[in-house]
């Protein structure tokens, strides 16, 4: 017996040994690469903060694909005369073109044509505002009011701000006599929000004059303060975004009148599709980029005990996959999401619908693809009789999960050296952007695509986006005017 005891007693040890050792050596040990980035020009806050008053106030909303429709169009080109306005210089240097009617595109032409361009996005349009909320914001959403040391107004974060800082970057640029090698290239997509088919265009136009940028950078990511894995800021450079793809589940049934129902009713079966689904998620993955990269930058900042969960995953990954569970932020990290949002049935209360219909929206992990999210549909539902699944082409919209971009290269150096200076120091890592970007149509034409704007927000502002009291604190718009001009010249000196 003792002899047992202390076998286990040295296996004990071991563990923990073992244990100790890969928590204490766990993550990146080098930090933030260096790169020197140049000097660039000054700033006024209050400049900006009046370009995007004025942009803020123009209401470019789009609600369907094919918007804006004839007859109102008119806010989108109020911006375009708003733009050549206020930064003539830059639209005396480079070349302009309308796309799709009223996508941007702007190339700034480089000294060196061997050299591959870098491409810079942002969008024009913005989502709407719920009717009966406008009362529910500090400030007006289309006011672009100034109150509290915060610019308040739809597209303050998505994404009005990145398109009016990249044109102070580029104009202030122009104006200091800077000549780049590599080509600058600027493509502000007119309805990002609703198809991108603006910037779709503009890519097939890219890719017919064989374009192959460098570098692709649009919105996505930025320095989050705090962070949620470390309680920290950290700057999040996405490196890939979510696919997105929607299945139709359909039960058939006879339908007949509601006062004698059967027990398996073609809305029953439907429900019980939609519960199986949602207790039935897709796998989730830790092992593999980004999430893995994400976790290795961050670790050095971690509280001890998580720190200790995320190096041994084989002894605690159960555990860590229960937390992110029971947050939708993180188990939308982590996984291919399900979400049931539409439902149709019968016309009437007291009729039973021979179908019954539900859109379950995905939005697809780097680790599946369109076609095997419907396979793990169908296999969940495969014991409920009469309900079929089938990928819904109805809206329009569907793309697999973008590829992830390397780490590794000059592009990604020169955008973590500017997230840590704009974070202060902050550590930087890889992230993957749960929604969609214009940014997923560039990976026809380039491989290092990354999605990130050097600002600071708050963790408890990211809810402004496409929700109530979206705004932006003023001090960010000088430090992203001073972030995309550094980005420009670093990428384009060489």
């Amino acid at each position: 017996m003792k002899r047992l005891i202390g076998i286990g007693f040295l296996i004990l040890v071991g563990l923990l040994g073992v244990i100790g050792f890969r928590t204490l050596t766990f993550g990146e040990a080098g930090g933030t690469q260096l790169v020197a980035l140049p000097e660039v020009p000054e700033f006024e806050t209050e400049k900006i903060a009046s370009a995007l008053t004025d942009a803020i106030q123009l209401r470019t909303q789009t609600l369907a694909a094919g918007d804006p429709r004839p007859g109102t169009e008119g806010p989108w080109l109020d911006l375009h005369a708003l733009l050549e306005r206020l930064y003539p210089e830059f639209h005396a240097t480079a070349e302009k073109e309308l796309v799709a009617n009223y996508t941007l595109l702007y190339t700034w032409q480089g000294s060196d044509p061997d050299l591959q361009p870098i491409l810079l996005m942002a969008h024009q349009d913005v989502v709407p505002v719920n009717i009966g909320t406008e009362g529910d914001w500090d400030a007006h959403p289309f006011s672009g009011a100034i109150q509290n040391g915060y610019l308040y107004g739809r597209g303050t974060l998505d994404d009005k701000t990145s398109l009016i800082t990249l044109m102070v970057a580029a104009n202030a640029l122009v104006k200091s006599g800077f000549q780049p090698k590599r080509t600058i290239i600027l493509l502000f997509g007119h309805d990002e929000e609703v198809s991108g088919s603006g910037a779709q265009a503009a890519v097939a136009l890219l890719k017919s004059r064989g374009v192959r940028p460098e570098m692709v950078l649009d919105e996505g990511f930025m320095i989050v303060d705090p962070f949620p894995l470390t309680g920290k800021p950290v700057g999040i450079i996405g490196v890939a975004e979510k696919g997105y793809t929607t299945i139709r589940l359909t039960s058939a049934a006879s339908g007949g009148h509601s006062s004698m129902p059967p027990r398996d009713s073609a809305g029953v079966q439907l429900a019980r599709a939609i519960v199986a689904l949602d207790e039935n998620q897709m796998p989730a993955n830790l092992s593999k980029p980004p999430m893995s990269q994400m976790i290795s930058a961050t670790a050095h900042d971690m509280p001890l005990m998580q720190k200790m969960a995320f190096a041994n995953l084989w002894l605690f990954e159960g555990m860590v996959k229960s937390q992110f569970d029971a947050s939708g932020e993180a188990n939308a990290m982590i996984r291919t999401t399900t979400a049931p949002t539409m439902m149709a049935g019968s016309v009437k209360e007291n009729v039973l619908p021979q179908q019954a219909t539900a859109l379950v929206n995905f939005r697809i992990h780097p680790s599946d693809t369109p076609e095997t999210v419907l396979e793990h549909v169908r296999d969940v539902i495969s014991e409920l009789e009469g309900v079929s699944a089938e990928i819904d082409q109805s809206g329009g919209i569907g793309s697999p999960a973008s590829p992830v971009s390397p780490t590794d290269n000059r592009a990604y150096a020169v955008l973590q050296a500017v997230a840590s200076e704009a974070g202060n120091g902050a550590p930087v890592a890889p992230g993957l952007v749960l929604g969609a970007t214009d940014a997923r149509w560039t990976t026809e034409i380039a491989d290092n695509v990354y999605r990130f704007a050097p600002s600071v927000v708050p963790v408890e502002d990211i809810g402004g986006v496409h929700g109530t009291n979206e705004r932006i604190a003023v001090d960010n718009l000088t430090r992203l005017a001073h972030g995309y001009a550094q980005i420009m010249k670093a990428m384009a000196s060489e």
